[in-house]
């Protein structure tokens, strides 16, 4: 029996290189070994690109990165890091010097990153804030400025309100800028990161410092209790910033003005034995085994360097308020503006300084404080306060006549609600265009116990009270110097003599007659600013229910 040949597949041959056909198997297999070989290139080339920039770095690394802890210790070290070596011999300069005057120069600011915006690998835009001034830095990578990729990758990681130092070039924008208080760019050069904020913040500052325009716009704000548990950062909005510096001008204008008539800064003491003012209102507490409580006022003491011949003295100093007032311009801790003087014929010679005074202050913070009253209005829009050069001085039955010629009705024997005093302010600015005058010649009812009662009627007093734009800010008298006098008063309001009796005894030694009076720093600043709550032009509110931060 014959057999068949046995019958085999088809075999597809693929030329080689040399021209020979090989099977399909061989070339998938040459195929793969050719890719391997491409993937190992790439990754050689990759190697090698790393390596090339791990050299860059080396190179430029210096002039980027966080400063060290020794660094900043104040070691006298110049060579401690490269931070202190690229600070050293250097001079600062603040962002509000920062002007188009200087460009081409080199220099060294130091600010809190208020926005960070990278745009790429190579290029980033950081603006720094400093005292509610700002500033943008650019950062372009550059071989021939030594700025790395990295060091643009190290500045776009920085977070909001961290502290960064910037050393490099001012130059001048192709275009306006619109984002920045100053109209100058920096070319960044070194970057060196001080202290590092949280990426989360409780509080933004942007937020912090909308206007009530941009808030009904929808843009995101913050309520006053968030601003102020988180007070460190609130501060820092410009408005803030600039309401705080005009508080401090409101304090030097006072002081200035006071040197020149030759008065006397004084500091008297905050614990006392008894209630200087009288009323429950007052913080008691237990004083090595006494009973004691914070002063209501500098009054008793003030008076008494009169009665040391002293006779003109003033003092900027704490006050403690006791009352559940949780109005928008009641505080339980501010800081008083005190005057006392002795008076040589009439209580219109206190008035007068009062006068003087504050026109005096009003004219000083229009002078020095235009920026920061421009910064404030971008915030919180107010129209200048109104005032005559001659302050207006108005008896206190003057102003309830007018009130009632405008149909209404309040106590002639009665103090004025804060309804009412608007109410006489807007009168008094409609008939006789200011908005700071005084009312005088109060009723004897609604004064401190040591006011002097007018010689013509008991009813009323040789006292007195300023107002801005419609609300009081000042309260002043002439005093009770007769001991027998002020002790029949002082029983007669409810206080315990033997509390005071240091006090009383003190104008049974001889004593002049004199006055003064009283006003709280941080109403002056609100009023003045047309502000609408007597916590925002305090550093760190003490209210009936704020004993924080």
């Amino acid at each position: 029996m014959s057999s068949e040949p046995e019958i085999q597949p088809p075999t597809t041959e693929t030329p080689d290189e040399s021209g020979e056909k090989i099977s399909k198997k061989a070339a998938k297999k040459e195929a793969a070994k050719l890719e391997k070989q491409r993937r190992r290139q790439e990754q050689e080339e990759a190697a090698r690109k790393t390596a090339s920039l791990s050299l860059e770095d080396e190179s430029s690394s210096r002039n980027y990165g966080d400063v060290t802890l020794t660094e900043l210790q104040s070691t006298a070290d110049p060579k401690a890091g490269k931070w202190r070596e690229a600070v050293e011999g250097k001079k600062w300069t603040n962002v509000s010097e920062l002007v188009e005057e200087i460009a081409g120069s080199e220099v060294l600011i130091r600010g809190r990153v208020h926005t960070n915006r990278p745009v790429s690998n190579k290029l980033g835009f950081v603006i720094l804030r400093q005292s509610g001034f700002t500033v943008q830095c650019v950062v372009t990578e550059s071989k021939e400025r030594n700025v790395s990729v990295n060091m643009v990758k190290f500045l776009k990681q920085l977070s909001g309100e961290s502290f960064v130092d910037v050393i490099g070039v001012v130059v001048l924008p192709k275009e306006p800028l619109t984002g920045t208080t100053q109209q100058v760019e920096i070319q960044v050069r070194r970057v060196y990161c001080v202290n590092s904020a949280l990426q989360k913040l409780p509080l933004n500052v942007e937020d912090a410092a909308r206007s009530e325009a941009d808030i009904q716009a929808g843009k995101p704000g913050a309520n006053q209790d968030t601003r102020l548990n988180n007070r460190v950062i609130d501060l820092r909005t410009p408005a803030n910033q600039a309401i705080f510096r005009i508080q401090c001008h409101v304090q030097i204008a006072f002081r200035e003005f006071l040197l020149s008539k030759g008065f006397l800064e004084i500091h008297t003491p905050k614990l006392i034995a008894g209630s200087s003012e009288g009323g429950a209102a007052v913080f008691r507490l237990e004083y090595k085994g006494q009973p004691a409580c914070l002063a209501q006022s500098p009054q008793l003491h003030k008076q008494m360097a009169i009665c040391g011949d002293l006779e003109r003295v003033f003092e900027v100093g704490a006050v403690y308020r006791a009352e559940d007032s949780f109005t928008h311009r009641h505080l339980c801790e501010f800081i008083g503006l005190d005057v006392e003087m002795a008076i040589h014929k009439h209580y219109s010679e206190v008035m007068d300084i009062v006068g003087e005074l504050f026109p005096f202050i009003f004219t000083k913070l229009e002078e020095r404080c235009s920026k920061e009253l421009e910064a404030i209005r971008k915030q919180y829009p107010f129209q200048p306060l109104k005032f005559l050069p001659k302050t207006l001085t108005i008896p206190f039955a003057e102003g309830i006549q007018m009130l009632k010629e405008a149909g209404v009705e309040a106590d002639p024997l009665g103090d004025l609600n804060t309804e009412v005093e608007r109410k006489l302010g807007q009168l008094v600015l409609e008939k006789y265009n200011t908005e700071f005058y005084i009312l005088h010649r109060y009723p004897s009812a609604v004064r401190p116990f040591y006011t002097m009662p007018c010689a013509d009627d008991s009813n009323y007093s040789n006292s007195f009270d300023v107002f801005i734009r419609g609300e009081e800010i000042i309260s002043g008298a002439q005093r009770v110097h007769d001991p027998e006098l002020l002790k029949e008063q002082a029983i007669r309001f409810g206080i315990d003599v033997d509390t005071i009796k240091t006090y009383i005894d003190s104008f049974r030694y001889g004593a002049p007659p004199h006055g003064g009076f009283g006003v709280g720093l941080e109403r002056v600043v609100m009023l003045f600013c047309g502000l609408n709550n007597i916590r925002k032009t305090s550093l760190f509110p003490r209210d009936p229910l704020r004993l924080a931060p």
